[in-house]
């Protein structure tokens, strides 16, 4: 019973963290940029959302995690759902507490303009690609890792 319980829970991480990713990313903040006429208010409520499926993806990640340690052990390790699991953990990291902060730090230094109408819109656009590329690559990873579930 207790092992079913936490396999369910595995799941139910697994699938809130990826469906969040891609709910999220590929819905809901294309939708804000297209339906709000403020960008930048868009941008601020697509920020907020991307920071819930940061914190929603670390502790799906560190349930998965230690999940797959208690019931595998040390062969855990020479499994793929548990690397998926730690790269898409690492890049949400990555993502929040390296990203963000930058992005942040660079929309409040051109206030009161639009940081994309501003001497660090480069700058930004650069950020904003890697952190895009390191979104769908989590996306993508998500994917498989689900896979990889159903396979077991």
């Amino acid at each position: 019973m207790i092992k079913d319980l936490g396999n369910k829970l595995a799941w139910l991480a697994a699938t809130a963290w990826v469906g969040s990713q891609w709910g999220i990313g590929y819905l809901a903040v294309p939708v804000l940029f297209q339906s709000l006429p403020d960008k930048m208010l868009a941008g601020m409520l697509a920020g907020k959302m991307f920071s819930l499926v940061a914190y929603l993806g670390m502790a799906s990640a560190l349930y998965l995690l230690a999940y797959r340690l208690r019931e595998a052990g040390g062969t855990a390790l020479r499994q793929s759902p548990f690397w998926i699991t730690a790269v898409m953990l690492l890049l949400t990291l990555i993502s929040e507490f390296g990203f963000q902060p930058v992005m942040a730090s660079l929309k409040a230094q051109a206030l009161p303009a639009d940081v994309m109408h501003s001497a660090f819109a480069g700058q930004f656009k650069m950020l904003h690609g890697i952190a895009s590329i390191s979104y769908l690559v989590q996306s993508l990873l998500g994917a498989l890792l689900i896979l990889k579930m159903v396979r077991r």
